[in-house]
């Protein structure tokens, strides 16, 4: 049996054709330290929830991977409230496309 394998790229949501797959990448990353940081911290949903000030019910559809509806301020604001550090920094490019990521340390 010949299974046809096709390397992806470096978005998996590019790779599925969603429409708004750079930013639907950014909001997995910030998802995935903010279950990374709960996880760390030992936090339940509901007292993570209490602490980044979101029902418990959208915190745990945003740690499935489900935040369309919730804005990246939102979730770098649930980073901040987890105890992390939210630095936002524009570096000087040429005129050609720059690029948006996410990069925690």
């Amino acid at each position: 049996m010949d299974i046809e394998i096709t390397e992806g790229g470096n978005n998996v949501f590019t790779d599925l054709g969603l429409p708004d797959a750079d930013e639907l990448l950014i909001k997995a990353k910030l998802a995935h330290q903010i279950a990374v940081t709960i996880r760390n911290r030992g936090l339940s949903q509901s007292e993570a929830a209490r602490l980044v000030g979101v029902p418990q019910p959208k915190l745990s559809n945003m740690l499935r991977g489900q935040f369309r509806g919730i804005s990246e301020d939102k979730m770098m604001r649930c980073l901040a409230a987890l105890g992390h550090d939210v630095t936002i920094r524009v570096s000087r490019g040429d005129e050609s496309p720059g690029t948006v990521d996410v990069m925690c340390v």
